[in-house]
């Protein structure tokens, strides 16, 4: 049994998840990755080959089990290797980059990542160096001579112009003491993986079972079925929470309806498990009055879609900018009124920019309130979309001034209601309060989906006659999104 890289990272994060995709290939693989995973892992590749651009003309090992070509390279000291393979009785690495040092007569490592330089999350840098100290340790092992290694990731600061400048795109971040420092007691866990993931017997310890629903392993409802499908881990911000969490565990509690009266939480997490337990409603009617009172008429219900594209597509964009491609809008001018739709998608592949804000400047009233669900997406959208746009920074300022974000008396708990779980997502609270509208009946049913279908639409994954199909899904999920909005609204007004 070879133990892979990717593998020994999934089992420093689960053994018992790394030994099922070992084990019970099948059942791991039947948690299928959402479409939004899926985007990521594609994002990943594409940042890999436009990675090499840094170091052209480098030999590519197609073939991911070709320990033997790579070997054939190194040992006629191949100026330049990517995706090189290597091999020794217990580990596999593949690298991304391998480039020869003539001064210091070794390789140095590159590794490219698919994320901006300037994030510091602990959980990421641990990742990047215990992913090089891997390498590294199977390098050494096969005694191939290593200079550096290093961590390439996109430039947060870099804004692309008319055509990609990819020197400019990337940043490169030295990672070398850092990996030294660590390599034996990586190596202590490279053996202790291999040991355990190669026996038969499943590892009895399960680290997700005092983590937060977020941070669950991929297998861990078959990992643990005595976790039902509304647990304490559903609490909010329980993952935040270890030494509560890991309490109930160790008492025998699961189910967030079998929380003890007594047992010590914020009020937010207790009020979720007062109305579970209960299922009464609670409503603070006098302060939720107060935030409706300063909603103005005409109103208009806004929801945007967007696709994050981590390689920036168009002239002024930056990594990890969101395009924004559609938005719906339904406007209710007064009470009693009836309620009026309007609808933007963009599907051609160049930049919708112009075509987005021209568009809803020409729908929107020039008055009233604008009603989201989370004012940080829209008007955050809204203000790169004047930086790169100038003439219509007016334009944005006063959208922006009139936003009345509707996800506040849920975020607040002004409105509690026990089918809401504890979130406070559209997925949520529309089939709570409208039980008539749903999003399972629709084509597309969540944001991720839906950034991906636009994505494939502009690249042209889909045949012309699925063009236009794929176009109403699009439509018909968004409206939904703004539609919800103007339910919630009212069912808040009864």
């Amino acid at each position: 049994m070879l133990l892979t890289k990717t593998n020994y990272l999934l089992y420093k994060e689960c053994p018992q998840n790394a030994w099922v995709k070992m084990f019970e290939p099948k059942i791991f693989y039947s948690y299928k990755p959402s479409d939004f995973d899926k985007m990521i892992m594609e994002t990943g590749n594409e940042v890999d080959e436009l990675a090499r651009e840094l170091f052209p003309g480098g030999t590519l090992i197609k073939d991911r089990k070709d320990s033997k070509g790579t070997k054939e390279l190194i040992d006629k000291k191949e100026k330049i290797i990517y995706q090189p393979v290597f091999c020794t009785d217990k580990f596999e690495a593949i690298a991304d980059m391998l480039v020869w040092n003539d001064e210091q007569k070794s390789y140095d490592i590159y590794e490219a990542k698919s994320t901006n330089s300037g994030e510091k999350k602990k959980k990421q840098l641990d990742d990047y160096k215990y992913d090089l100290a891997f390498q590294v340790n199977v390098l050494r092992k096969l005694s191939i001579p290593i200079n550096k290694m290093y961590i390439v990731r996109l430039n947060c600061d870099y804004v692309r112009e008319q055509e990609l400048d990819v020197k400019e795109l990337f940043v490169i971040e030295d990672m070398t003491d850092t990996v030294i420092s660590m390599l034996d007691i990586v190596l202590e866990e490279m053996e202790a993986a291999h040991s355990v993931l190669k026996l038969e017997n499943k590892p009895t310890d399960c680290s997700c079972i005092i983590k937060g629903k977020s941070s669950h392993c991929t297998t861990f409802n078959y990992l643990n079925p005595q976790v039902p499908e509304y647990s304490v881990h559903n609490i909010a911000r329980i993952g935040t929470s270890k030494k509560k969490l890991a309490e109930l565990i160790d008492l025998g509690i699961y189910s967030i309806y079998d929380v003890p009266e007594d047992f010590p939480l914020t009020e937010i997490q207790r009020n979720q498990v007062n109305v579970a337990q209960s299922k009464n409603i609670i409503i603070n009617n006098a302060e939720l009055n107060n935030f409706l009172k300063t909603i103005e008429y005409p109103i208009s219900f806004i929801d945007y879609e967007t696709c994050i594209s981590a390689v920036p597509r168009f002239t002024g964009y930056k990594p990890y900018n969101q395009i924004p491609f559609q938005f719906s809008l339904h406007v209710l001018e007064k009470k009693d009124d009836t309620l009026k739709h309007f609808e933007f998608l963009h599907i051609e592949n160049n930049n919708p920019d112009l075509h987005f804000l021209e568009e809803l400047k020409k729908v929107l009233p020039q008055k009233g309130s604008i009603i989201v669900w989370n004012e940080t997406f829209e008007c955050g959208i809204n203000d790169k979309l004047a930086n790169r746009n100038t003439k219509y920074l007016g334009f944005v300022k006063d959208f922006n001034e009139r936003v009345v974000d509707l996800l506040v008396p849920f975020k607040k708990q002004l409105y509690i209601h026990y089918g809401f779980q504890g979130k406070t997502s559209l997925k949520y609270v529309l089939p709570t309060l409208a039980p008539k509208f749903s999003y399972k009946n629709l084509n597309i049913q969540e944001g991720g989906a839906a950034s991906d279908t636009w994505n494939k639409i502009v690249t042209g994954e889909f045949k012309d006659n699925e063009i236009q199909e794929k176009a109403k899904d699009l439509l018909d999920y968004c409206e939904l999104d703004t539609l919800a909005m103007y339910e919630i609204w009212k069912k808040c007004l009864e």
